[in-house]
């Protein structure tokens, strides 16, 4: 358990800290006094001021902080140094900064995850990923590894057509005609089996996992680009997933619904905690996505969000003026309490599912019922 929070701690502190850190340089770059830049939340172990800048270590573990000179209001002190006065572009710059910095970070591991790990392709060969126990698969002799070549005498190059062959056929004998290799000799077998008419639970007629997807490793001087490629596809299809999740959920709270895969730190934890369990790289891969996940909530146009601040930034453009500075935080304070208190009724019913589901494995069984 030590464990498991500590790493959760590092790596929400690694997502929060490069989010910072974005806002830090792009503030540093548009001339804007950045008072303090803190690693985790107030209040201070120590800091030591480096240029006009105070660098510091905090007590409460959480990522970091940017504090930055007249951020929320003007200054009479250094005006030209002070965020308010800096022209909208500078301002948007700044405030954008963080996100793209989370969606750069979620693209690079992304692709160190595929540098490593190898990059998955689709072929024309189905083939046994796992044989359940117990099952007419398992009778029969299949292992995985095996390659299903053909069912009767219908060639087989997609999991689909496999598939709706077997459904079509429960209760009666079919043959396979199957690759086995053993011992780095390769040979092709016939098998008859006879598919279940009423399998189990989660399992197929034959209790077999299929699989037309093959890891393929490329030459070293290949996988960067390979790497690259494959981690923005993989952020693109995060982002689509978790802007179309976003906005389900708000359709969802507006007809007083509680979407059911909606979810807070605890539940952050927990995923972190299992994908921990499962190797370096899913922690990894689990890392990018929730820095995907970070980007795109914080872009959302609610106020206290960097989408609230662009949001206004937005209605200076249309307007030709500014917002009044006590309105903007009015609404930006109002917007941080909601989130608060929204972010305290997550964990409430977070905490409830964990008790309800009996731990960590029943609670991330849940999202899926």
């Amino acid at each position: 358990m030590i464990t498991s929070i500590l790493v959760f701690i590092l790596v929400l502190s690694i997502l929060i800290l490069v989010h910072e850190f974005g806002h830090f340089m792009a503030a540093r770059r548009m001339g804007i006094w950045v008072r303090e830049f803190g690693i985790g939340l107030p209040p201070r172990i120590f800091g030591k001021k480096i240029g006009e800048t105070i660098y510091s270590v905090n007590w409460f573990p959480f990522g970091g902080f940017v504090r930055m000179h007249g951020e929320d209001s003007s200054e009479k002190i250094r005006p030209k140094e002070a965020f308010v006065n800096k022209s909208k572009e500078a301002r948007l710059f700044v405030v954008t900064a963080g996100v793209l910095m989370n969606l750069l970070l979620g693209i690079f591991v992304f692709s160190i995850t595929y540098f490593f790990t190898g990059i998955p392709r689709q072929t024309d060969r189905v083939k046994v990923v796992e044989v359940l126990p117990s099952s007419p698969a398992s009778e029969i002799g299949l292992k995985s590894g095996d390659v299903i070549k053909k069912v009767d005498d219908t060639k087989i190059t997609t999991s689909d057509a496999f598939v709706n062959y077997v459904d079509s056929k429960k209760g009666e004998k079919v043959n396979l005609v199957i690759e086995k290799e053993e011992n780095g000799n390769v040979r092709e077998l016939e098998l008859k089996v006879v598919p279940r008419k009423t399998p189990p639970s989660g399992e197929g007629p034959l209790g077999v996992i299929i699989s037309t997807t093959e890891i393929y490793y490329p030459p070293y001087w290949q996988r960067p680009f390979y790497g690259a490629y494959y981690g923005v596809k993989e952020a693109v299809f995060w982002g689509k997933n978790i802007v179309s999740s976003l906005f389900m959920m708000i359709v969802g709270l507006f007809r007083g619904e509680v979407p059911k895969d909606i979810s807070g730190p605890v539940g952050i934890f927990a995923i972190t905690s299992e994908a921990a369990k499962l190797g370096f790289f899913s922690l990894l891969n689990f890392m990018g996505i929730l820095s995907i996940n970070l980007a795109i909530l914080n872009i959302f146009p609610f106020p206290a969000l960097d989408g609230g601040r662009l949001l206004f930034i937005g209605l200076e453009y249309i307007l030709g003026k500014k917002v009044p500075e006590k309105f903007e935080g009015a609404v930006h304070m109002a917007g941080m309490v909601f989130l608060i208190i929204l972010l305290l009724f997550i964990t409430a019913y977070d905490i409830k599912r964990l008790i309800l589901a009996g731990g960590i494995s029943g609670f991330l069984n849940s999202f899926s019922k």
